[in-house]
């Protein structure tokens, strides 16, 4: 434990000191963030902040490499150095977009191309299993590939969708790589795996890496993440949800009618990233019913609409850093309980009952104004 705390802190802290040069070189090469009628900021605010979070990475994976305990992923999985192949190669394509915008088609195409390469290198989903037959089956690469970079694509796609205050998608990603790196660590000690797990590791530096830029990023942001940060920050989440699904030992899990609790493991990683997910649905949803394209930009958002009915800006955020906290650390203490349908309930429950009071509470500053 104490060598990813090490990990963690060596990502944050290169993330944090490197983004005053970023927002530098971003003010220079003209990567700015004007005003635009769907957006919340005031001022036109330097983004491609992702370049700074890509140096935490590399840093965090390089000391990694060099310690004894977590040395062992480096040396025997090929985890680590697919990601950071495939985060450099997304995370350049967002900052070509950050300062060039660039049209849908051909940012998903890079999307693709980034999310393929880390699949192909290693990065892909395991193997699945049947509450029916109660059975493991694994996935074959006709199957797996395609499955793994849909996942990281979507996940790419929810991040970016959400980044549209200061400090929220960095903050929600935080949180759930937390609570990922949480999962993977107990599913180690659990099983009585060797607890030097690529997804934890990946976890650590990730959630590190977003700790490390939430100072810059937060009401008012100095500099904003832009495409390059969201972009690879979902591609970092990804990753280490993907690679936790080869972790999940099914041995413990037994009959049909325990086919909730095996389907759990499966489940942490939507609940995981439950909220930047609903945007995403919400948002193609109503862009596809007014005949729009899925990517085209909009002010509907959750964050939006928690500020139409009266809060500000820095109270949406944290309201959306509670909904993350509740669903991603419910679904992994779900998936450790004998009783998970009762923690999943509560889980929800306590999140609507602060969604309905919230609500409430924005209506009525909405009519005292």
């Amino acid at each position: 434990m104490r060598e990813y705390l090490l990990v963690f802190a060596v990502s944050a802290a290169v993330t944090f000191l490197s983004t005053p040069v970023v927002r530098g070189l971003a003010v220079r090469f003209g990567a700015v963030a004007e005003i635009r009628d769907r957006d919340v900021h005031k001022v036109p605010t330097p983004r491609m902040g992702g370049i700074a979070m890509l140096a935490g990475l590399a840093a965090g994976l390089e000391v990694a490499q060099r310690l004894p305990f977590l040395s062992v992923v480096s040396r025997d999985w090929s985890e680590p150095r697919a990601v950071l192949i495939a985060g450099t190669l997304i995370c350049l394509l967002g900052a070509v977009d950050d300062r060039w915008p660039l049209d849908p088609v051909t940012k998903l195409a890079g999307q693709v191309a980034a999310a393929g390469t880390m699949v192909l290198l290693g990065v892909q989903l395991s193997f699945a299993f049947n509450p029916d037959s109660n059975n493991v089956f694994s996935f074959g690469p006709e199957t797996a590939v395609p499955l793994s970079v849909l996942a990281a694509v979507l996940l790419v796609n929810a991040l970016n969708f959400i980044d549209g205050l200061d400090g929220l998608a960095a903050g929600v990603a935080a949180i759930a790589n937390a609570a990922t790196f949480y999962y993977a660590y107990e599913i180690a000690v659990i099983n009585h795996f060797y607890r030097a797990s690529p997804a934890a590791l990946l976890a650590a530096v990730t959630t590190g890496v977003c700790v490390g830029f939430l100072p810059h990023n937060f009401s008012p942001a100095r500099l904003f993440m832009g495409d390059s940060g969201s972009m690879l920050v979902g591609l970092l989440s990804a990753a280490s949800m993907i690679s936790v699904t080869g972790q999940v030992n099914y041995g413990g899990y037994a009959g049909p009618q325990r086919a909730l609790p095996s389907l759990i493991p499966f489940a942490v990683p939507l609940a995981v990233l439950a909220v930047p997910f609903l945007d995403l649905g919400l948002a193609v949803i109503r862009r596809t019913r007014a005949r729009r394209s899925p990517f085209a930009p909009d002010k509907m958002h959750l964050h939006h609409r928690l500020m139409e009915i009266g809060h500000s800006d820095v109270r949406a955020v944290l309201f959306m850093y509670v909904w993350a906290g509740l669903l991603g650390f419910g679904g992994v203490a779900a998936s450790f309980s004998s009783q998970p349908i009762a923690i999943l309930a509560g889980t929800v429950g306590l999140g609507l009952l602060g969604l309905v009071a919230l609500l409430l509470s924005g209506q009525r500053a909405v009519r005292r104004a």
